[in-house]
């Protein structure tokens, strides 16, 4: 985080030398929590039906992720198997911990044994992806990058290393991201109920049957309502918290370039940030720490909850 805002710091210099503005903390923080600019993403790419699909910073981050995973979880499983029945290492009893765990304790219960080896590769991966994406955006990656552009590489700001370092790395604090990972909770809905009971009865379901038809006109706007409303809480709870956790370690981090053009002596950030600044940012990043792992887990458990209760009606 101290990178973070070195990085920031100097940017924001920069910006406002010709103003001769001092350093802004929320230009600071935004910098380093926002996407990169569709009007200068890392890569152009044509428009399609009006719709942009250049490259950006958390676009560039989810492909990382993605690329690690699929490289290190395919190279975990193979050596898995080879091992045969009993698995021996950390890696492999770890592998084999996390997949029982999200099946036995999260998706059986709410799908039912039915249903579970249907939806559990859906909802493991959901857990290993947000989990993954919310570690490696507490990583200064960039940020570390950064710094030695400054100081050696001296990079050009329009080459892709020079825009690369700029911008958010938690691909999970970007409400685009979330929102695609409810989309597709909100469909696996849809298909469960359908798998489960067919199209026109799951639609039925919706509601309660039995009821004094004027009832009706209430409960299925209410109950329509809710189908997207499931899908819009996973997405801001996980991008909120993801990117609240970020600005709450930056905001605290910024007392130290706040004392020293307050006070206007270096000694005074020096102070602030091993009395205030440091404790603070290291408390709060414990409980990143939880966070991370805790809102990864909310949004699988969720989006099982949800499908399950598609599958098992109860009004």
């Amino acid at each position: 985080m101290i990178l973070a805002l070195l990085q920031g710091h100097e940017a924001a210099e920069g910006a406002h030398e010709a103003a001769k503005e001092g350093f802004n903390a929320g230009e600071v923080i935004l910098e380093h929590i926002s996407n990169s600019s569709l009007n200068d993403p890392l890569i152009h790419l044509p428009k399609i039906l009006g719709i942009d699909f250049s490259v950006t910073k958390h676009v560039f981050m989810l492909w990382l992720i993605a690329t690690f995973l699929f490289v290190f979880l395919t190279w975990a499983v193979r050596r898995y198997i080879r091992q045969g029945p009993v698995p021996k290492g950390v890696i492999s009893l770890g592998l084999e911990y996390v997949v029982e765990l999200i099946r036995d304790a999260i998706v059986a219960p709410n799908v039912g044994q039915k249903w579970v080896n249907t939806w559990a590769p859906l909802i493991l991966t959901f857990f290993v992806f947000i989990f993954s994406a919310n570690v490696i955006g507490l990583i200064p990656i960039f940020d570390s990058l950064a710094v030695l552009n400054h100081f050696v590489i001296h990079a050009n700001h329009e080459s892709f290393f020079g825009k690369v370092i700029h911008g958010g790395t938690t691909a999970t604090g970007n409400y685009n991201v979330t929102a695609g990972l409810a989309v597709v909770t909100f469909f696996a809905i849809i298909v469960a109920g359908s798998k489960a009971h067919g199209f026109t009865k799951h639609v039925k379901n919706i509601v309660p049957h039995g009821l004094a038809l004027p009832i009706y006109f209430i409960l299925w706007p209410i109950e329509i309502l809710g189908m997207f409303v499931k899908p819009f809480a996973l997405t801001m709870r996980l991008a909120a918290n993801m990117t609240g956790g970020h600005i709450a370690l930056l905001a605290v981090m910024s007392l130290v370039f706040l004392a020293t053009e307050m006070f206007k002596a270096a000694l005074a950030g020096i102070v602030a940030g091993f009395v205030l600044s440091v404790p603070l940012a290291l408390g709060i990043l414990a409980l990143e720490l939880i966070v991370v792992l805790v809102q990864a887990y909310v949004f699988t458990l969720l989006s099982a909850v949800f499908i399950g209760m598609a599958i098992h009606v109860h009004h």
